[in-house]
């Protein structure tokens, strides 16, 4: 066979390969369209919402900014929580640690969870770890469709600005939902969508109907929305 024929094939194979996953995954996730949209998303809906691209390692700098604990008054945030010192609690979609950090000394007796699917992000929460001393805090790579985390294991799941990004929140809700607690609880924190003054792509929003319509379909209700958060709803769930 000569090097031209077998370039050929190759390509053949190569996109007729790519058609193919892409028609397996409609066919075993036909909950999952496929169109263009924003151009911040990645043309993969769910529920009537586009998902957002995942924000790269490289914005570090953004979730680590000066200013953010007045923009998102982030001590509120956290007492929001309620946490108390022996609890287990998860930061799924936790970056470079700026909650974890924080999260660890309130739960001193208890574990932090730091799930992220970028390797850069958990490199620079272990740097951090080390450099604090910090020893209650585990960090998991997970995968776009799996947390990675134990199951029947968690108090508390917190979330922030980080599930609109889920590639597969079916999947990962199911997850989530294993690794939860009958009683536990988790704390979803996201960009308001219904208001068009929160300064934020408007893929990277979410409204409050749209995240429980999602959280309902995956067999969790909600129990509260706290107001209180300048630019973010902060929604409790628990499961149903």
């Amino acid at each position: 066979m000569s090097s031209r024929v077998f370039f050929i094939l190759f390509i053949i194979l190569l996109y007729s390969g790519g058609e193919t996953i892409i028609a397996q995954e409609k066919a075993v996730n036909p909950q999952y369209t496929f169109k263009k949209g924003d151009p911040n998303g990645i043309g993969k809906w769910y529920m009537g919402r586009e998902i957002a691209a995942v924000m790269s390692y490289r914005g570090m700098g953004w979730l680590e900014r000066d200013s953010r604990p007045t923009e998102e008054n982030t001590a509120l945030l956290l007492a929001n929580m309620n946490l108390n010192p022996g609890e287990v609690i998860a930061d799924i979609g936790a970056g470079s640690g700026y909650h974890v950090m924080k999260i660890a000394p309130k739960v001193s007796q208890g574990l932090v969870y730091a799930v992220d699917i970028q390797e850069e992000m958990l490199d620079a929460i272990n740097d951090k770890l080390k450099d604090q001393g910090i020893n209650n805090v585990k960090t998991i790579e997970g995968s776009p469709q799996y947390t990675g985390l134990p199951e029947n294991s968690l108090d508390k799941i917190l979330m922030v600005d980080v599930y609109h990004e889920f590639e597969y929140p079916a999947e990962m809700m199911a997850s989530i939902k294993n690794a939860l607690k009958a009683n536990g609880r988790i704390y979803l924190v996201e960009y308001r969508g219904e208001d068009p003054n929160v300064p934020i792509k408007r893929v990277h929003k979410m409204t409050l109907d749209q995240a429980v319509r999602e959280l309902e379909a995956a067999g969790f209700k909600l129990l509260e929305n706290k107001s209180n958060l300048p630019l973010q709803h902060f929604m409790v769930f628990g499961e149903k």
